[in-house]
């Protein structure tokens, strides 16, 4: 299983909430087994600069492919790129 996690922090002249229902669409692709857009709870006082995570789990490394492939993928992104500042992301294989 690859676990897909995606940080993103918002643009100050945007609404983090427009982004996150943006990011929601992402969940219309059919390749994941879970996914979830949640809102960072900025409890962590080293780091407050993260607004949003998205986190997805792939069957492999083919669905996580078709996944990015898809429609969809691209026009999340092209939406949501001009309204946010930061995105780091990793895609990690589950130790089994």
């Amino acid at each position: 299983m690859i676990r897909h996690i995606v940080f993103f922090s918002v643009r100050p002249d945007q609404d983090v909430e427009t982004v996150r229902s943006g990011l929601l669409e992402l969940g219309r692709i059919p390749h994941s087994r879970l996914f979830e857009v949640t809102l960072n709870s900025k409890v962590d006082p080293m780091c407050d600069r993260i607004d949003i995570v998205v986190y997805a789990e792939f069957e492999d490394a083919a669905a996580l492919a078709a996944y990015k492939a898809h429609p969809i993928y691209a026009e999340t992104t092209n939406k949501v790129r001009p309204m946010r500042e930061l995105r780091f992301s990793a895609d990690v294989v589950a130790a089994g």
